[in-house]
């Protein structure tokens, strides 16, 4: 079990599903208790927030996004709602982590970690609970490929290049903020580039270094933590003809790519 902090929003009213079936790339519609993950994009298709959309009733949804886009998230959905009656409005909850099979309470599912797990609110940690701390979620997180904001989410990177339309988006859903350029890629061409996981040794390189096949510049580096097992993990944007195969360079360290 681990804390994690998260920032909450309430979306609810006799307009909710509809409102954020409009507003989300995700669809909405879905039975009382489930949750999906979710973007609030720019008409650009650039990611305003990753969320969790739980339904915990006919009218009332809850969404669990990353610490710090609480407020971004409930200004961006009331400056959109016009004549919609739906209520925005922030929450405050406990999480807890918890892998392995679903606990009891208020809980969703967890994809970020590469392991069942499931975020439980405002429940009582058990006693023979086993925390993890934030280096050891790292290194699962980057194992997993996991994009965070402010590091593989920023205003330079589209959805697909992230991994996300796959886990986040519905290709069957109506329209909502930045979904032609999202359905463009996905119909019409691929990503330029995408995420990769590479094992190198040395110190954890800085955010944005440059990584470099034969001297030319084919990537960046977005996030890094040194491996329990040694040497430093790292993911990466990659140029996507580069061979998954190559070793890469950042700086004077050599770079392999992990499949």
């Amino acid at each position: 079990m681990a804390c994690r902090e998260r920032d909450f929003v309430r979306v609810a009213g006799a307009d909710a599903e509809d409102y954020l079936q409009r507003m989300l790339s995700q669809d909405v519609a879905m039975p009382i208790g489930d949750a999906r993950e979710a973007l609030l994009l720019t008409a650009r298709a650039r990611v305003i927030a990753p969320m969790i959309v739980l339904r915990r009733s006919h009218e009332d949804y809850l969404l669990s996004t990353e610490p710090g886009l609480g407020e971004r998230v409930a200004a961006e959905l009331r400056r959109a709602r016009f004549a919609a009656k739906v209520d925005v409005e922030p929450e405050v909850h406990e999480p807890h982590l918890v892998f392995g099979p679903r606990p009891d309470g208020v809980v969703y599912p967890v994809t970020d970690f590469g392991e069942e797990a499931w975020e439980t609110l405002d429940a009582p940690v058990p006693e023979n609970a086993e925390p993890l701390d934030h280096s050891a979620l790292e290194v699962m997180r980057i194992r997993a490929r996991t994009p965070a904001t402010g590091r593989e989410i920023d205003d330079r990177v589209l959805p697909a290049e992230a991994g996300l339309t796959e886990r986040a988006v519905s290709f069957t859903k109506g329209c909502y903020p930045g979904q032609e350029p999202v359905a463009r890629l996905h119909y019409r061409g691929r990503a330029n580039r995408g995420l990769r996981l590479l094992a190198l040794d040395g110190e954890p390189p800085a955010y944005d270094a440059p990584l470099e096949l034969d001297g030319k510049d084919v990537g960046r580096v977005t996030s890094s933590v040194a491996d329990p097992a040694g040497g430093v993990l790292v993911l990466a944007y990659v140029r996507r003809e580069v061979p998954p195969d190559a070793e890469l360079r950042v700086g004077q360290a050599l770079a392999r790519q992990l499949h």
